[in-house]
């Protein structure tokens, strides 16, 4: 039987939960971030009405594997791609970039061609998050 190597440990997944826009309805954000803390991974949640600016500045000097975005304002066409080009000018380009909230089919389609990676709906079991998330990142 082989000895397990004391030095191989399993690193915590980091996640930022962002609230981009004007949209002040943050309790889905809220769910989502308790139970990927639940999970395991470490959460930043970055507050209410946060410019895509400030959104991709806490995800570059916090280094998150995943960045979560709440959206229920409607503004998701103008604020993703313009975080997506954010991060990419930052040099984010493997964050996984995940985008929750009442968002039309066709959209989610266009944000899914620009580089979302997966989007979840207002009824989506929490537990299909963290499970996604588990499964693309790596630790």
């Amino acid at each position: 039987m082989a000895a397990t190597d004391s030095t191989e440990t399993e690193r915590t997944v980091r996640v930022l939960i962002g609230k981009p826009g004007l949209d002040g309805h943050d309790r889905g954000a809220k769910v989502v971030a308790r139970a990927c803390r639940d999970a395991g991974f470490e959460v930043i949640y970055s507050g209410l009405r946060q410019s895509p600016e400030a959104i991709v500045q806490t995800a570059v000097q916090e280094d998150v594997d995943v960045l979560g975005l709440s959206i229920l304002s409607g503004a998701h066409d103008t604020l993703v791609p313009k975080i997506i080009d954010l991060l990419e000018e930052e040099g984010m380009t493997d964050v996984l970039m995940l985008v929750g909230g009442t968002i039309p089919d066709d959209d989610q389609t266009e944000l899914l061609n620009e580089g979302v990676d997966k989007v979840f709906g207002p009824d989506t079991d929490i537990n299909e998050i963290v499970e996604y998330v588990e499964g693309e990142v790596e630790t």
